[in-house]
């Protein structure tokens, strides 16, 4: 590079002599070896520099890993603000290098051609209406690529503006060739012979020959000229060997050429234009926002241009985005689209477009005619395909959304296609710009929306409709039933990954197999295997529509028990997975067991009871729960796995922590915790919807702070939250939050820790619509907010929750719940209304064997009934604490004596009887081994301290 020279390139300027990067006159920090990258770039721009060149370049005599390079490459992107997913300036070519991409200004020049022969420039170019929408980056590339590449061709799908961005380049250009641009536009020349008269009319050189093309080049020997070749797609051939003849025979011409598919020609250089970009499904929908989107620009533009004036509102801006998305971001789309505008109006427009072809049909006169309409465009394109991949395309059209070439062999197969033809003819569609590819190593295919209607009406006017869905239904029922094995031993997000984006084809293939010509048994067996997908994407509508659908079609078929038995599991989940609305899933889950117990089905056996029992729990009824556990234990003994006994345990001792029995319940739990092991892969998390050791120390933590175990319970608490979310399982986490942490949190009195873990019940059960859980967190947040004086907020706020869990048959936690709400309305001064609330409890709690909390809702009824100060107040909450006490005493909770003794010492205390007062807390105070700092702790010790002072006087 010539001493003192300098390359400027967006706001950046390079002097290589000074060794600098400036941006707008301010020095750019650069490593060494990344400006040399730059340097070796620029000297080349526009070009595939190899990686092997590169690194030879910046480390001349050394060898060094390729990893190197990409260091200093990464670095170097990060000072220019490049982003390798979008490049500016820097883009990677797989497999090859990297190219600077960018105009350049200053620099080394190209070669100038010869000394000018005299005569006239030509240029030809049509006139281009109106601006260039969103594809400056585009054009400012492709003008500095076409002077270095010599034949560049622009590729895409009919529409996406090929023609448009080349005359938009050539236009750049012209200036640039002494003897002008020469423009030809091949659709109409129906004989590729015509080829050469027609560039020989174009430069005005009349030639009868054999070889005409040849004989012009010969001719334009030392001519600088930009020629365009426009749509050759139709004369491929010939328009790759005019090209090829043209820079062999004439150094100086430059050809730009557009096609739906490349030319194939020496020394060609292809550019895949893609369409407009427009707004994403879950985007922005504000008019500011969305006026970002060159697709949006475009439509905007040309519906002003139609209408005489048009602005972008925020009540048309979802449409408009919806319509953007709807056509692809294809130019001549949204132009006809546009164009419409005027008789269906912006709301009609988007809500029209099912019937895309009909709708837009109104293009410009004075467009070709292959682009006055969006049919016209696509007839152009599949006219010029063979019979084979004219079929092949209009099978393809089964497909919604991306699809796999193992996918295409399967579906797209049979006849006159055999699965060997699929390839080559695959390949030939991406090359032809109707299918698009994307990805590298796992290489997906997928048809534009547009060009999938196209090709579906064809497939139904072939015959072949029904054929292709069969095999399209049967192929996604493979998929479907093998996602279903991995689903136990995968990782979710994995899993996700690769089944997620089969949700349109599942829709597809079941709709047709429910339709009067398709087969219910596919859709059936297709319906089983897709429940864990409908319920990991919380599509729990959808998924009972179809099993209810499906249990319909085989109803009387003994044959189907299995299928029966797989679909009645899957109506039961929902009360698994805490979604209102849905009556409780027992009904379904007993008939599953009846079927498992039928097949002898071990599995669904132990899947089904342990449903049983999560519902009898859910319901506030540990005595059946109980019974359902000792069923369980059982069958797992009989036939399930050796880890299936430990689950056994964990049940056994949830049932018994909530009949009041926390020895029984400690006693399991701690067996379980020592024993258990997980399966090597995740089938019980899988099968029981949450990590077992996680939920088995739930029932561990709150067993312990009920037997006055405070600070344990905080630290198995605190432990299992931290490792719930380390697994990233949203369920195993809300489970923990919404059973153990919130709860055990307000039982130890801190309300900042309930405040914090409330907020992530909040966040996670919105997040993934959990909505039982997430009036868990409102319960629990308004006891925070009674707890703090806010009763105007909190009473509403519990009472609310408590009608809805209530509704939703989740009644478990009925007793600090209503003791909570009892507690609340005392507060208010509604006593009576406070006593009703906790009688209720405990009638509820007597019926159901809930006795976990008995000896606290009985303290609440002694503290209303001293509140309310009605006649023989004292006495009847003496009796109250009294039973309390016995129930706390029998139960061995030691945290529930506490309270209650607390009550009746400080009762004492106001009675003048000092001494009882400490007599009877002192013991119970003494018991106590830890958790000293916690509020009911403080309160006894508070009693105890006014109690020994009125003692001693």
């Amino acid at each position: 590079m010539p001493s003192g020279q300098s390359i400027a390139f967006g706001p950046f300027r390079v002097l290589p002599q000074q060794r600098q990067l400036l941006e707008g006159g301010r020095r750019v920090q650069l490593g060494s070896r990344a400006l040399d990258i730059l340097i070796a770039l620029l000297e080349r721009a526009g070009q595939v520099v190899a990686k092997d060149e590169l690194i030879a370049y910046v480390w001349p005599d050394t060898f060094v890993e390729e990893n190197n390079l990409r260091v200093h490459v990464t670095a170097l992107r990060k000072a220019l603000g490049d982003d390798p997913a979008s490049p500016r300036f820097i883009a990677n070519v797989p497999g090859r290098g990297y190219c600077f991409v960018a105009a350049v200004r200053g620099g080394p020049k190209a070669p100038h051609p010869p000394a000018p022969v005299q005569s006239r420039p030509i240029n030809n170019l049509p006139a281009l209406l109106g601006n260039i929408v969103g594809r400056d980056d585009v054009l400012n590339t492709l003008a500095v690529q076409v002077a270095e590449r010599r034949l560049l061709t622009i590729t895409g799908p009919g529409g996406i503006g090929k023609s448009t961005v080349a005359l938009g380049v050539a236009r750049r250009l012209a200036s640039l060739y002494r003897d002008g641009v020469a423009y030809l536009d091949l659709a109409p020349v129906n004989d590729p012979r015509f080829l050469g008269s027609l560039l020989a009319s174009v430069l005005g050189q009349p030639i009868r020959s054999d070889n005409p093309i040849r004989d012009i080049a010969v001719l334009l020997h030392d001519r600088h000229l930009l020629v365009v070749l426009d749509s050759c797609e139709h004369m491929i051939e010939a328009a790759s060997q005019a090209a090829e003849t043209l820079l062999r025979e004439a150094p100086h011409i430059h050809i730009l050429a557009t096609s739906r598919e490349p030319l194939l020609a020496e020394g060609e250089w292809v550019h895949r234009l893609s369409s407009l970009d427009f707004p994403p499904s879950a985007g922005p929908e504000r008019a500011k926002d969305l006026l970002q989107f060159s697709a949006v620009q475009l439509f905007v533009q040309a519906t002003a241009s139609n209408l005489g004036g048009y602005e972008l509102s925020d009540s048309d801006a979802p449409y408009v985005a919806e319509i953007c998305r709807r056509l692809d971001g294809i130019a001549l789309a949204i132009e006809l689209a546009a164009a419409r505008v005027d008789s269906v109006g912006i709301e009609g427009l988007a809500g029209s477009l099912h019937d895309v072809f009909r709708l837009l049909t109104k293009g410009r006169r004075t467009a070709l005619p292959r682009h006055q309409t969006l049919r016209a465009t696509l007839d152009w394109s599949y006219r010029l395909l063979t019979p084979r991949e004219q079929l092949l395309l209009c099978r393809l059209a089964a497909f919604v959304g991306s699809f796999s070439i193992d996918a295409a062999r399967k579906v797209a197969s049979g006849g006159r296609i055999s699965g060997s033809d699929v390839d080559g003819d695959l390949a030939n569609l991406v090359a032809k710009s109707l299918v698009a590819a994307d990805g590298v190593d796992n290489l997906r295919y997928r048809l534009l929306d547009t060009t999938r209607t196209y090709a579906r009406e064809k497939l139904v006017t072939s015959g072949e409709e029904d054929g292709t869905a069969r095999r399209h239904a049967e192929h996604f029922r493979e998929v479907f039933e093998h996602a279903e094995t991995e689903w136990e031993i995968r990782p979710s997000l994995e899993w996700m990954a690769d089944y997620g984006r089969h949700l349109d084809n599942l829709r597809a293939a079941l709709a047709w197999t429910f339709s009067p010509t398709g087969e219910p048994a596919i859709g059936v067996a297709l319906t089983a295997a897709a429940v864990p997908l409908w319920f990991q994407l919380s599509l729990v509508d959808e998924c009972l529509d179809r099993v209810q659908q499906s249990l319909t079609r085989i109803a009387q078929d003994a044959s189907e028990d299995k299928r029966r038995m797989q679909l009645y599991a899957a109506l039961g989940w929902p009360q698994m997975r805490a979604v209102s609305g849905f009556p409780s899933g027992a009904q379904a889950w007993s008939a599953t067991l009846e079927l498992a117990e039928k097949l002898g089905d071990a599995d669904y056996q132990l899947r089904a009871l342990w449903a049983l029992w999560v519902d009898r729990t859910n319901s506030g009824e540990p005595r059946a729960a109980l019974a359902l556990t000792e069923r369980f234990a059982v069958v797992a003994a009989q036939f399930g796995e050796p880890s299936d006994l430990f689950l056994a345990d964990r049940m056994r001792a949830r049932s018994l922590h909530f009949l009041g029995d926390q020895n029984g319940a400690l006693k399991n739990i701690r067996k379980m915790l020592a024993g258990y092991f997980a399966p090597s892969n995740r089938s019980h998390t899988a099968r029981f919807q949450y990590d077992q050791e996680i939920t088995a120390r739930i029932t561990l933590a709150r067993a312990l702070w009920v037997q006055g175990l405070a600070e344990q319970a905080l630290r198995e608490t605190e432990e299992n939250i931290d490792q719930a979310l380390s697994l990233g399982h949203v369920l195993t986490l809300t489970h923990a939050l919404s059973d153990g942490a919130c709860p055990t949190a307000l039982l130890l009195g801190d309300v900042g820790l309930a405040d914090r873990y409330t907020a992530m019940l909040h966040r996670y059960t919105t997040e993934h619509a959990l909505d039982v859980w997430h009036t868990y967190a409102d319960a629990y947040r308004s006891q925070i907010l009674i707890r703090t004086g806010d009763l105007r907020t909190g009473i509403p706020m519990l009472r609310s929750a408590v009608d809805r869990l209530r509704d939703s048959g989740f009644v478990l936690f009925r007793a600090p719940f209503l003791g909570a709400l009892a507690e609340g309305l005392s507060l208010n001064g509604q006593h009576v209304d406070a006593i009703a609330v906790v009688d209720n409890a405990l009638t509820l709690c007597g019926a159901s064997g809930e006795g976990w909390a008995n000896a606290e809702l009985r303290r609440l009824r002694g503290e209303i009934l001293l509140r309310e100060s009605a006649p023989g107040a004292h006495e009847r909450a003496e009796e109250q604490f009294g039973q309390a006490l016995r129930i706390a005493v029998d139960q061995q909770a030691l945290a529930w004596e506490l309270k209650a003794a607390t009550s009746l010492a400080r009762l004492r205390l106001t009675q003048d009887r000092a001494r009882e007062a400490v007599d009877l807390l002192a013991p119970v105070r003494g018991r106590l081994t830890e958790g000293f700092a916690t509020s009911d702790a403080r309160a006894a010790d508070a009693i105890l301290e006014d109690a020994g002072r009125a003692a001693a006087r």
